[in-house]
């Protein structure tokens, strides 16, 4: 047998950079956290390729003497566990501060060259130290202002078995970005500015000054027009240990991205990417999404320390909690209260892509000479109208034919315009005036023009019916199996399904074990009973396997399905497109929406009305 010895420090270090620094983005990220963590008011970043060739930040913090500097670059160093937490009984997940494994550093330092410069305040110089690949270069004074400037170059240099799996410069450039966006967007009290160094000098990406609004913040950061999309949350509940408070912006339905990569979520102050988080979103956009359509939002999770777990992974990226099913629970929830405070704003105006193409054409003589025509309008292709009688021959029949475009029936219905009541004020939506293509309704409002969808509109209508006339709670019967279905799973998971068997049966599906690994389902929820069993249970499985607290977090997925049973009932019982509508049940329409909660998206997220102003309106007509 070979001699088991101990590895030398240097490959210590290096294999323990494998975890920490995996990419530029990483190496970034345990240095920005540590500039937030020494007090910090005001950081700044440059890279030059992406973080490749060059990383360099630079904060007003509390800086660090010559001895705690050498200090820092020894593994498993730091001086951000207190005592209190370092003895045999000390609890290290209180710990408040982003990092505290005392792992980053050296591991930086064993694949790149690092130049750490650092002066304390009131210090009368400061000092510098240069680390390459684990070799130190140099140790000596340096001129800088109080805090500290790192500087990490050549990553993987002498590395190349990992130098050659990292990938472009652009990639590596944009997940530095992120995680700047996001360490940024939890600290809206620290200014930070990001730029990229090149042949051509510096150009600044990214500039935010300390002291903004959290919505301010998140709004410059993701997308200036989120402020006006989107609904502030602030939720608390208690827990055994303290308060549990949800806080943030999340954007509307109707305001959506094709993918994920637009949600931005918090622990503690600490950006997260964790998948009970991400799933707890999609519950609660269930049935205002389409399924390949993703919220916009920026969620803060504060939670007791002792009920969550940072140290789970050397990135710090990941988090357990302890009563995982009640933090699913309570951002669903808490997310869903907020929406229902914005549930009857759509997406604010129309898109200005299809304003653009409202261009008023007058008629005016064709670019080929053929007497009058609709000149460049695209609307013309699409009107086909009869000629009345026989047309005569020669140029006077084609101005004829041209001529009988301007007496085309309505492709709509009016109603003779009348006054706005005196009560208009209290109608958002305004007041019926006609119908476009039996699909659309025309409404004036006190401030501009309102066009609804009807289908969408009462199909949202419908679906809160059925939750309030207690749909919810009927679909939860159950409808019991003539031939009980037998379902072969893997023992685990059949443990986990047995054990949230009563939690299941209060949503209508009642299991129990058949064997070592079997599942027998005797009754089903009455609204999916035509639903695959093994599906549905497998499902089940990988949700509780995935969130922990069996019973409870098993029933919160099959509560999301019956939404989604209800929102296909709400679809199929909606007016249908087409369908023609008098006066009095377009007003009511309207009337409805008011009073009801997420009216103004559908239940795949799209809007279900948008209002033109006024303002607008006179700016077609150069009015303005």
């Amino acid at each position: 047998m070979p001699e088991i010895r101990r590895l030398p420090a240097a490959l210590v270090n290096r294999i323990a950079a494998g975890e920490v620094v995996e990419r530029p983005a990483a190496a970034l990220k345990e240095l920005v956290e540590n500039a937030i963590d020494a007090g910090a008011g005001r950081i700044g970043v440059v890279l030059a390729e992406g973080g490749l060739e060059r990383i360099e930040v630079v904060d007003d913090g509390g800086g660090m003497a010559p001895q705690a500097m050498a200090l820092a670059l020894e593994r498993h160093a730091t001086s951000k566990l207190p005592d209190s937490l370092i003895g045999p009984d000390g609890a290290i997940e209180l710990v408040t501060t982003l990092g505290f494994r005392g792992e980053a550093l050296p591991s930086i330092a064993s694949v790149a060259r690092l130049t750490i410069e650092s002066r304390e305040a009131g210090a009368s110089e400061g000092w510098r130290r240069v680390v390459d690949h684990g070799a130190v270069l140099a140790d000596e004074p340096a001129a800088l202002p109080p805090g500290t400037r790192v500087r990490v170059e050549e990553l993987f240099a002498k590395v190349p078995a990992r130098r050659k799996f990292l990938r472009s410069a652009r990639s590596e450039y944009a997940a530095c970005l992120d995680v700047v966006r996001r360490l940024a967007m939890a600290r809206a009290d620290i200014a930070f500015t990001l730029e990229t160094a090149g042949e051509g000098g510096k150009r600044k990406v990214l500039s935010l000054q300390a002291g903004e609004e959290l919505a301010v913040r998140v709004a410059r950061i993701i997308a200036h027009e989120l402020k006006d999309n989107s609904v502030a949350i602030d939720q608390m509940r208690e827990t055994p240990h303290g308060i549990m408070r949800l806080t943030g912006i999340a954007g509307l339905p109707t305001y959506n991205r094709g993918v994920a990569d637009h949600q931005y979520l918090f622990v503690n102050g600490r950006p997260v990417k964790d998948r009970l988080l991400v799933g707890a979103v999609r519950g609660a956009y269930a049935d205002m999404l389409a399924r390949d359509r993703h919220a916009v939002l920026a969620l803060f999770l504060d939670i007791p320390p002792q009920d969550v777990d940072v140290n789970v992974h050397p990135a710090k990226t990941e988090v357990r909690f302890r009563d995982s099913a009640g933090v699913r629970g309570f951002i669903v929830s808490g997310l869903r209260h907020a929406l229902a405070t914005g549930d009857r704003r759509s997406a604010q105006g129309p898109d200005r892509g299809a304003m653009a193409r409202w261009v008023s054409e007058p008629l005016s003589p064709s670019p080929s000479g053929e007497g009058l025509g609709w000149g460049t309008s695209s609307l013309a292709p699409s009107l086909t109208f009869p000629t009345p009688g026989p047309s005569p021959e020669g140029e006077g029949g084609k101005m004829l034919r041209d001529a009988s475009h301007a007496f085309a029936q309505p492709q709509g219905r009016a109603e003779e315009a009348a006054p706005l009541p005196q009560q208009a004020e209290q109608y958002p939506l305004g007041v019926a005036r006609g119908q476009v293509a039996n699909t659309y309704i025309v409404a004036e409002a006190a401030d501009g023009l309102v066009l609804v969808d009807q289908h969408a509109a009462h199909e949202r209508l419908v679906l809160e019916r059925l939750r309030a006339a207690g749909a919810g709670e009927a679909s939860r019967r159950s409808q019991a199996l003539l031939v009980p279905d037998v379902v072969e799973m893997d023992e685990v998971d059949c443990d986990r399904l047995e054990d949230a068997a009563e939690g299941l049966a209060r949503y209508g599906l009642v299991i129990e074990r058949f064997g070592p690994s079997a599942m027998l389902v005797r009754a089903v929820p009455a609204a999916i009973v035509k639903a695959d069993s093994a599906k549905l249970l497998r499902d089940l499985a990988d949700d509780i396997a995935k969130h922990g607290k069996q019973e409870d977090s098993g029933a919160l997925l099959l509560a999301e399905r019956l939404e989604l049973v209800l929102a296909t009932m709400a679809c199929h019982g909606s007016v249908r497109a087409g369908r023609v509508l008098s006066v009095a049940e377009m007003n009511a329409l309207l009337r409805e929406m008011e009073a009801t909660p997420r009216s103004g998206q559908c239940n795949h997220g799209r809007p279900t009305w948008v209002k033109l102003s006024m303002e607008d309106v006179e700016k077609l007509f150069g009015r303005h």
